[in-house]
């Protein structure tokens, strides 16, 4: 591990060599081996699957995590998977998910796949990469993972064999002897072979690969995002994009006696890359706790204890799970830890200031995107911490902010503290080949080699980037895209609606909630009630489902007749901030909202009578979105 504390520390790791010098293995495999060679013996990979801090919980070293690897690959080419074949994995966080990961991009391609989503869209996701081999549950209670599959298979005629695991095999006594006799039945009915994946593994050697592994470049994995509609966007992640992760990881934050809780799902780049990848490269220790992770049962009440039990010494979360943690006292020996590491979208300034008073631990905030195989800047760890930051760029990575035509030409770099579009270039970024599907390629580079994030950004005179907002309108819940066009179509397919607009609403815990906007036709009578019973059936995804749904007499457009964005994005901090002043018993309102250059909108507050400033910035610090007095 190195030091990583400023610009001038990056630039250094740089200087030392170029990325193509470094002697990294060529595939995912070969940097598992190396690892499993040097350390052996130590732990790797943890979990349990119930959260209680003296649960049962299966401990893989890196020889036996590299041996399940190399069964489970060895296993896959027996299948019929070639090269540029792709296994697919619809599951939640278990053992067996980061076999798959790392066995499916050995032997061809691995695909993972959201498994909150429902039949339809796994069917999609299915389709659009050609699926060959899918991995999911055995039926198990509480859960109904199974038979989402075996509906989406269905649909799925590249599919020729489901593997099915059993987390039967982490439970004991009583619950082991209870789950045979209360297990749903499964009677989904489909044209693959359905196979038990221990059983099937358990045929294949662990020692040696049966197969000649390429040792060059290709593509590794395909991640789907956004993945809210019929028509999802897979992204194409190549060996040297989750190698790059890893090395960031072990070059600048994980040593191979550090233990790591990561309660986020192994179908996100963050869980996936960032931390799995960083752990298979460093050889530091995992712990997943539950199958699903934070949203387990009782990881929350008892996540101070499980730090304490696995002598944690980074903690891997996201704004949503830190205001969860923050309700909780912590009631444990945390002293292990060191650092705390926040992803997936941006954080308050009062979630950040709350968190390093309860636990005396710093955290760190960075940035990545799926479409760039994730990791892009962080807040040094060694250095200085700008809250409201992203942080600098990492080694090896290119940050431009640019102004881009919709063909990717560009127009100009901004200057410092100028607003623009975040454009990135690294070893995570595929060139040209971002996406499967060739159109949607077309116009995502600028120059031809900086990827367009489509979020808008500045760099301040210290090389920090900031996020001011998104040029693509992606609603960010809890850091879950959702797509407003699903919410606008579904609206508009009312009889009475003539126009809506969905967007992002403040929220103090997701970040963002959906909400939407509407115009109704002449002499329409629906209420705004009535199109929120609407909404829960025509909008598929629960998550989109808008929380507040608002009637105009008629939406702010543009010159050409588009529902003009930043204008509903106004009212909506307005009503929230408002909603929230007035509950707390605050004598101050939003007198407006502006758009500023560096901040993106700030909501202007003026005082109604005697007010207490400092419980006002305690309350709106637990918002995203700025602020400030009007006078």
């Amino acid at each position: 591990m190195g030091r990583f504390a400023s610009i001038a520390d990056r630039d250094a790791i740089e200087q030392e060599m170029a990325w193509q010098a470094r002697g990294l293995p060529a595939t995912v495999y070969g940097v598992l081996s190396r690892t499993a060679g040097r350390h052996g013996d130590r732990n790797a990979i943890s979990f349990q699957i119930t959260s209680g801090p003296k649960d049962r919980a299966e401990t893989l070293t890196w020889r036996a995590f590299h041996a399940k690897v190399t069964q489970a690959a060895n296993m896959f080419r027996a299948l019929g998977v070639h090269e540029g074949d792709v296994i697919a994995y619809v599951l939640p966080n278990c053992n067996e998910t980061a076999i798959t990961l790392l066995a499916g991009a050995t032997a061809g391609i691995v695909n993972p796949i959201n498994p909150l989503l429902e039949p339809e869209q796994i069917g999609a996701i299915l389709r659009e990469t050609n699926a060959k081999v899918v991995v999911t549950l055995k039926s198990f209670p509480k859960t109904d993972i199974a038979q989402k599959v075996a509906e989406a298979v269905n649909h799925a005629p590249h599919v020729t064999t489901v593997l099915e695991v059993d987390l039967l095999r982490y439970l004991g006594p009583p619950k082991s002897w209870i789950v045979p006799l209360i297990r749903p039945r499964n009677d989904g009915a489909h044209h693959a072979d359905v196979l038990d994946f221990h059983a099937e593994m358990a045929r294949h050697p662990s020692d040696r690969l049966e197969f000649d592994e390429a040792q060059r470049d290709r593509v590794a994995a395909y991640f789907h995002t956004g993945g809210t509609t019929g028509m999802p966007k897979v992204a194409q992640h190549k060996h040297s994009g989750m190698i790059y992760n890893g090395w960031l990881g072990d070059r600048l934050l994980f040593e191979a006696d550090h233990n790591v809780i990561c309660p986020l799902p192994l179908f996100h780049v963050f869980a996936c890359h960032v931390i799995l990848m960083a752990m298979v490269t460093s050889g530091a220790h995992v712990i997943f706790p539950t199958p699903a992770g934070y949203r387990g049962d009782g990881v929350f009440d008892n996540f101070w204890k499980l730090v304490e039990r696995w002598k944690v010494t980074f903690i891997i979360t996201v704004p949503t799970a830190i205001a969860a943690l923050m309700q909780r006292p912590v009631d444990a020996d945390v002293s292990s830890l060191r650092t705390a590491f926040s992803g997936s979208a941006p954080l308050p300034v009062e979630l950040y200031n709350r968190f390093e008073k309860a636990t005396g631990v710093t955290l760190v905030e960075g940035y990545g995107l799926t479409e760039a195989t994730c990791l892009v800047s962080c807040n040094p760890p060694d250095g200085q911490k700008k809250i409201g930051s992203v942080g600098i760029p990492f080694p090896y990575t290119d940050v431009r902010i640019l102004h881009c035509d919709a063909e990717g030409n560009i127009g100009r770099e901004c200057g410092v503290d100028e607003v623009g579009e975040i454009c990135v270039s690294n070893p995570g970024v595929f060139e040209g080949s971002t996406y499967t599907e060739e159109a949607r390629n077309l116009g995502l580079f600028a120059d031809g080699r900086y990827l367009r994030t489509g979020d808008l950004g500045r760099l301040d005179a210290e090389g920090y980037l900031y996020i001011t907002g998104r040029a693509k309108d992606l609603i960010i819940r809890g850091g879950h895209n959702i797509d407003p066009a699903e919410i606008e179509e579904a609206l508009a397919g009312h009889e009475q609606v003539a126009f809506a607009g969905a967007i992002g609403q403040p929220d103090s815990f997701a970040g963002e909630l959906p909400c939407a906007y509407v115009e109704l036709v002449a002499g329409a009578t629906v209420t705004a009630e009535e199109l929120m019973d609407y909404a829960k059936v025509h909008v598929h995804e629960r998550a989109a489902v808008p929380k507040h749904i608002e009637i105009l007499g008629e939406l702010p457009k543009t010159a050409v007749g588009k529902v003009f964005k930043p204008a509903l994005r106004k009212l909506a901090i307005a009503r929230v901030y408002d909603a929230a002043l007035s509950e707390a018993g605050h004598a101050a309102r939003v007198g407006e909202v502006i758009e500023d250059k560096k901040r993106g909108l700030v909501a202007r507050l003026v005082r109604t009578g005697d007010v207490n400033e400092e419980a006002v910035t305690h309350l709106l610090g637990e918002y995203t979105r700025p602020w400030e007095w009007a006078e």
